[in-house]
């Protein structure tokens, strides 16, 4: 049986999860794939998958081996595009991850450009607003929106910074007052981010003077389109980046408040595993995205005052 052939099924179960939905994906009956993770165990006489009834989960040693396959099949890939005279033009399945209102409203339409002039990619975006493990997930390229980190396993390329705004309606404003200082948060209702560990904290710059504010509310959500939406239907103030605000902003249904207090910025990032790096598919991906964002939406600003 062909070893390449079972490493790439084994990589497949891992990635998604079981034994059937990889045979889904590879157009194959499961009992074939379960065959040929079986003859790649047999092979390297080590178990590399615990099977149960409800899950299939990769033992210590199957994760070592499942990142070692995917270099070497990405390394393989990379070589055929370069002996068929297609380097730099990607094929194949580019599984990419990015959060819910960020995706829909900016990058979606990004990929679908991209995807135009490589008609030879296939693309599985997933738009969610949790933070997901790249490796343990199989994604290829990850969008995140966050103060910035590194990763030892993940290479980071920063896209732009977006401003965090405060707003409320004026509706509420008119009604429960308009605050002057970060501390008089405490007295409002605050629509929270419910992602963040540090999401009932809101914190504030006034030249070299910080505050952390501690925030309450009636209302918690993993997404910041309905945070948004329930601040312009008067529920209360939220701290949202600015891309998601805009719209708002523009429409005067939201109104920005503490306009003399910074909120801290997020940075947009772009994050994939580092045996994803020869990639040509993540890599012009990749450099598509930054000279877009850099034209659009770094250009952007909001009207504090």
């Amino acid at each position: 049986m062909d070893k390449l052939a079972s490493m790439y099924a084994f990589t497949q179960v891992v990635e998604e999860g079981s034994f059937a939905a990889a045979a889904r994906k590879m157009h194959l009956g499961r009992s074939a794939v379960n065959k040929m993770v079986i003859v790649l165990e047999n092979q390297l006489k080590a178990q590399l998958l615990h099977r149960s009834t409800r899950k299939v989960t990769v033992t210590p040693t199957g994760r070592a081996f499942y990142e070692k396959c995917i270099q070497i099949l990405a390394d393989i890939e990379e070589a055929e595009l370069s002996v068929s005279q297609l380097h730099g033009e990607p094929k194949g399945l580019l599984r990419i991850n990015a959060p819910m209102t960020f995706g829909t409203m900016h990058l979606a339409p990004l990929v679908a450009e991209f995807m135009g002039k490589y008609p030879q990619l296939q693309v599985q975006l997933t738009l969610e607003d949790r933070f997901v493990e790249a490796i343990a997930e199989g994604y290829d390229l990850l969008i995140r929106i966050a103060q910035p980190t590194e990763s030892g396993s993940l290479i980071t390329h920063h896209l732009f910074q977006t401003p965090l705004v405060l707003c409320a309606s004026p509706s509420y404003l008119a009604n429960r007052g308009i605050p002057t200082h970060p501390r008089e948060l405490q007295e409002h209702n605050c629509l929270l981010y419910g992602y963040l560990s540090n999401g009932d904290r809101w914190q504030f710059i006034d030249g070299t003077e910080s505050f952390n504010i501690a925030v309450t509310g009636t209302f918690c959500a993993n997404n910041g389109e309905a945070l948004a939406t329930a601040a312009a239907a008067h529920l209360g103030i939220t701290l949202l980046p600015q891309f998601i605000l805009q719209p708002y902003l523009t429409a005067g249904t939201l109104q920005v408040i503490l306009s003399d207090y910074c909120p801290q910025q997020l940075t947009v990032s772009i994050l994939y595993p580092v045996n994803r790096h020869l990639s040509t598919k993540v890599k012009l991906f990749t450099e598509f995205l930054k000279q877009q964002f850099q034209q659009n939406i770094a250009n952007q600003t909001v009207n504090y005052k």
